[in-house]
């Protein structure tokens, strides 16, 4: 193989790729990134793959002058230092013979260790998933939206996910297509969000669960709010897709879908609420922000005291050896009776941060019920409360 590539090119796609590629593993090859130098009637191009045997990633770079077409695997950490510090190049010439791969710049060659190209795994094929094998069933759902959307979807749920909780089904986000609704539901046991868009696309409706590592993957690549996303999904896969025709796409994901049983996710969200809160957004989080100064591991609650007849609310923080905060907002809107209640300031800070609009609503019960946040019509933010006494 040997190849001529505009190195910014080529460093972008290698920080992209090295997002799956195994840090450790028993099976050294999941630690390099493949490079494939094609030529042919659609012009020359330069594939990057890697994978940790979970999540799989390959993308296309065009911008490239092959000269003899061929694969070779590279360690990724060592590639991505020697293309990064190479950066007075405006090109690199890669080229490998067997197992050894060299890199030159104008004044410097590079000459890396690193396996038979052969040796690593095979990686899922949009069309082939899509179509299904002798060994494996076609897709059971396929559908398409921009990247934005997704994108968009992804903000407003992954930061509720949980980390590393021994339920496995929680540490990743479920997706739920239905007819033209799209959903992304996430929990960590204390609090729940729920973002939703509407798609053109048709097809059969599909739920699984999508791991955190490739939803923050797909943000990464959806650099284009305009480009079009497909979504195959299979009984324990996901194949994503960027560009407009998905044979012959800019970046391919794969993953596989975390197993279990995701909570059932209705019954979590509150629908007899009868106090209503409407904040501007902004108000709401530097309150929150400057409450929060003033709390610890041990005392994390901020309390909530809502007055209806002065439709203001007192926030108020306070931490052993610290001291206490105090603070006062105007409310926008209130409907209901006066209210007290203790939340943990990060999980509305979060929160806030995801919503675009300017105006949030927030529903209580009581003191020791959950609130709802919501935001437009697309966003649904349940919350537990804490104890403060």
């Amino acid at each position: 193989m040997k190849v001529i590539c505009e190195r910014a090119a080529l460093l972008e796609a290698v920080n992209q790729v090295s997002g799956v590629v195994a840090s450790r593993s028993p099976r050294p090859q999941l630690t390099c990134i493949k490079l494939t130098a094609t030529n042919d009637a659609q012009g020359a191009e330069l594939i990057l793959s890697g994978t940790d045997a979970e999540i799989a990633l390959s993308v296309r770079i065009g911008r490239v002058e092959v000269e003899l077409e061929g694969s070779c695997l590279v360690p990724a950490d060592k590639l991505r230092q020697i293309i990064s510090a190479e950066d007075n190049e405006p090109t690199l010439t890669i080229e490998s013979t067997g197992e050894t791969t060299h890199i030159r710049g104008a004044d410097a060659h590079f000459q890396l260790h690193g396996f038979d190209a052969a040796d690593f795994p095979q990686l899922a094929d949009f069309k082939e998933v899509s179509a299904g094998s002798a060994a494996s069933p076609a897709a059971k759902s396929i559908f398409s939206l921009d990247a934005g959307t997704l994108d968009a979807l992804i903000a407003r749920t992954l930061f509720a996910a949980a980390r590393e909780n021994s339920r496995y089904a929680i540490n990743g986000v479920l997706l739920v297509r239905e007819g033209k609704k799209l959903e992304l539901i996430a929990t960590d046991g204390r609090r729940l969000a729920k973002s939703n868009a509407t798609i053109d696309s048709k097809g059969d409706p599909a739920q699984c669960i999508l791991p955190s590592k490739a939803l923050s993957m797909i943000q990464k690549l959806a650099a284009d709010e305009n480009e079009l996303v497909h979504i195959a999904v299979t009984d324990n896969q996901a194949v994503i897709v960027f560009g407009e025709d998905p044979t012959d796409a800019r970046a391919t994901l794969s993953t596989n879908l975390v197993e279990g049983t995701f909570p059932p996710y209705e019954d979590v969200i509150p629908k007899d609420q009868d106090i209503k809160v409407t904040f501007n957004r902004d108000v709401l989080a530097s309150a929150v922000k400057r409450a929060a100064l003033l709390t610890n591991e041990e005392s994390r609650g901020v309390r909530l005291a809502f007055n209806g007849g002065e439709k203001s609310l007192e926030l108020s923080s306070r931490a052993p050896e610290m001291g206490e905060a105090t603070i006062n907002v105007e409310l926008a809107g209130y409907d209901g009776s006066d209210i007290e209640i203790g939340f943990n300031p990060a999980f509305i800070t979060d929160a806030l941060k995801v919503i675009n609009d300017s105006e949030v609503t927030i529903e209580l019960k009581s003191g020791n019920k959950p609130g709802l946040f919501k935001a437009g019509g697309d966003f649904v933010y349940v919350v537990m409360p804490v104890n403060l006494s």
